[in-house]
């Protein structure tokens, strides 16, 4: 397939990802009327696409999620009463959900009354969030935004005095004035708490204790240790992309290359291989430090746990992977490589030797691009700055070894394998494995945002296809375009099939609720499971930092905060291999009040909330915001997962502790806390 057809395709699949992000089933409109007497009516109208149906705004509990308004801004009026459809709704009784529910179809408007207390400072800013059905599939719940000011007001609106203590823009309140509390109920919603914290003291609770920490010993960074498994990732990355049939020729043709233009000075030509390396790994680490550069760590952090960078990423992973399957050649303008060799040939010494580096980059990039990107992402997500350029240099240093080995070593040239069909088999490998992670992605953006369309059972079932599929492929019993005929089952593709079938029947008892370990930091947690027969996941009591504070207070426990996230990859691993342990299970529920605050939770604040973070405003829109915020300003720290233990004034009880799978480490952690919680 020549560039235009792969280009084409590129952008049939982003035409795709934008068609699957917005709510075509849906459009809506918005605007404000007068309704005398100093009130104004926000109109929301929804046109509904044929065959669907929009659900109502106040749906019962356990039911779809109904149509719904929110603020981040209200200035110069009053919220006066609830958000309701005007227009009359279908009600009728829903076998799925069991109960009677009131739905929409073709046309539907909603209002909500406001109080304008002053034209000239009159500001509105908010989203309506919706789901439409229709009998085969539902949309999620995004928010559509609207935003008015003064000059939108109809002109006929006059302001009736009223007492300006309530004239307070929601962006003046301080954090400790943020008083609306939410809890986790068992499905993973969120609903208000019963809890009450009118005895605590907020302002203490949210009190830096950075110091009193590092008198513990302060342990809460898992920087150096997330930079080691970024090196060690880029490092496999890189060894895999060497036995892809866009890297694996090159070798014996660039290694013969320097031989043969140094005969008569083999120091030369190892020396030559040597630079050639080095430029490999230069290319590759600025490529890595452009993307932090450019974005940031934080930055990246944030968009690696958006919705809309998990779904294109999700749909990108997928394209790749049908690139592997034989689908069509993904390549780069061949001008680009053309470009490279002219400057190879017109330039000398070092530099000479830089451009066909670049050429080797721009050449492999059918093979590399994949790993690269995936790698980029995965760097991106552990929240270091330095990670994308630690990734890549592991990566570089992997590609980079065999040119120069082969180079000082000329005669092992002779053993290493010919080209042939099995490099086509390593990329429908890649294919398998591409498409099994992109449902990671999926998983991350459904959990952030509480869609629900891929559950864990889910998951597990289109995992256990993949690698049953992958097992029956190195069998032999699947070709695909490229592949070459298979006389009889290798050794070693006999054994990598028996462990791919291997992992998908290990599988199929999650589909009742076993805990699966191997994939616990892949897979969406145990609570999305609707069949689940496992009693052995430890659960939070709380997931609220004031409300689990004033519940400890009750019960007279410690506090063991949990600062994790639904993207977050290590603190799944700990959850199934450390608080499954009988031992530490068995701590969590009776010595302690257990709070787990998700640091990339999209569900917004009743408020927006602003803070002075280090000489700068903060907006806090999500729950998200609130739990990241807290860690960076009262424990310094930024990386999940975090276990802090506190007693009921914030104070930490003994060291943080960070990612380590050490069952003993951590029960000695939880004992610590408790010995000094009792003195």
């Amino acid at each position: 397939m020549n560039m235009k057809r792969t280009t084409a395709l590129l952008g049939i699949l982003f035409l795709w990802v934008s068609l699957a992000f917005t709510q075509d089933e849906v459009v809506w409109k918005f605007s404000l009327e007068d309704l005398g007497n100093g009130e104004v009516a926000l109109i929301a109208d929804a046109k509904i696409k044929q065959g669907w149906h929009l659900y109502d705004t106040n749906i019962p509990e356990g039911g779809p999620t109904s149509t719904q308004i929110s603020f981040d801004q209200i200035a110069g009026a009053e919220v006066v009463g609830d958000f309701l459809a005007e227009t009359k709704a279908t009600v009728k009784y829903d076998a799925t959900f069991q109960m009677t529910i009131g739905s929409f179809q073709n046309n539907a408007r909603f209002v909500q009354r406001l109080k304008v207390t002053d034209k000239t400072s009159f500001s509105l800013q908010g989203d309506v969030r919706a789901q439409a059905c229709d009998d085969h599939s539902c949309t999620p719940p995004l928010p559509i935004e609207f935003s008015f000011t003064s000059k939108h007001l109809p002109a006929t609106i006059t302001v009736v005095e009223t007492s300006s203590e309530n004239n307070v823009s929601p962006a003046e309140n301080s954090l400790s004035d943020f008083t609306p509390l939410w809890s986790q109920d068992e499905e993973g919603g969120f609903s208000s708490t019963t809890v009450t914290v009118t005895e605590v003291d907020k302002d203490l609770l949210w009190t830096p204790v950075i110091e009193e920490l590092k008198q513990f010993g302060m342990k809460g960074s898992t920087a150096g240790m997330s930079i080691f498994w970024i090196f060690i990732a880029g490092f496999i990355g890189g060894l895999i992309a060497l036995i892809t049939p866009c890297v694996w020729p090159m070798i014996p043709m660039t290694v013969s290359f320097f031989l043969k233009r140094n005969k008569a000075e083999k120091k030369k030509a190892i020396s030559e291989a040597i630079v050639y390396g080095a430029a490999i790994i230069v290319i590759y680490m600025v490529l890595g430090l452009l993307i932090t550069g450019i974005f940031g760590a934080s930055a990246l952090n944030n968009l690696a746990t958006s919705a809309l960078f998990n779904l294109i990423f999700f749909a990108l992973l997928v394209f790749f992977a049908i690139a592997f399957f034989g689908g069509f050649e993904l390549v780069l303008p061949a001008k680009w490589t053309n470009k490279m060799d002219e400057r190879a040939d017109k330039t000398s010494g070092a530099i000479s030797i830089f451009f066909m580096a670049f050429t080797l980059v721009l050449v492999s990039f059918s093979c590399t691009g994949p790993i690269i990107g995936t790698l980029l992402v995965e760097a991106a997500m552990s929240g270091s700055i330095l990670g994308p350029a630690i990734g890549m240099l592991g990566f570089a240093i992997a590609l980079a070894i065999p040119f120069v080995l082969f180079a000082i070593f000329p005669s092992w040239l002779s053993t290493l394998p010919k080209s042939g069909g099995w490099l086509n088999s390593v990329k429908v490998v890649l294919g398998f494995l591409e498409l099994a992670l992109a449902l990671k992605f999926l998983s991350v953006a459904d959990l952030a945002y509480g869609w629900g369309i891929l559950d864990r059972e889910v998951f597990l079932v289109l995992w256990i296809v993949i690698f049953a599929l992958l097992g029956f492929y190195l069998l032999g019993k699947i070709k695909f375009p490229g592949d070459s005929d298979v006389p009889h089952v290798t050794i070693p593709r006999l054994f990598l099939s028996i462990i791919s079938l291997a992992f998908a029947i290990y599988m199929i008892p999650g589909l009742w609720g076993a805990p699966l370990k191997a994939i616990s930091a892949f897979s969406p947690p145990l609570y999305t499971q609707d069949f689940n027969l496992y009693d052995g996941e430890v659960h939070a009591q709380s997931m609220n930092y004031e409300a689990g504070i004033a519940m400890a207070k009750q019960q007279n426990k410690p506090v063991l905060i949990d600062f994790s996230g639904y993207g977050c990859v290590n603190c799944r691993k700990m959850e199934a291999s450390v608080w499954t342990d009988p031992r530490v299970k068995s701590i969590l529920e009776e010595e302690y009040i257990l709070i787990t605050l998700m640091v990339d939770d999209k569900t917004k604040l009743p408020e927006i909330i602003e803070v002075n973070e280090q000489g700068r405003t903060t907006r806090l829109k999500t729950i998200g915001d609130k739990w990241s915020y807290l860690q960076r300003h009262k424990f310094g720290a930024n990386a999940q997962p975090y276990y802090i233990a506190l007693d009921h004034e914030g104070m930490p009880l003994s060291p943080s502790y960070a990612y380590d799978e050490n069952v003993e480490r951590y029960i000695d952690f939880l004992q610590t806390g408790l010995k000094n919680f009792k003195k």
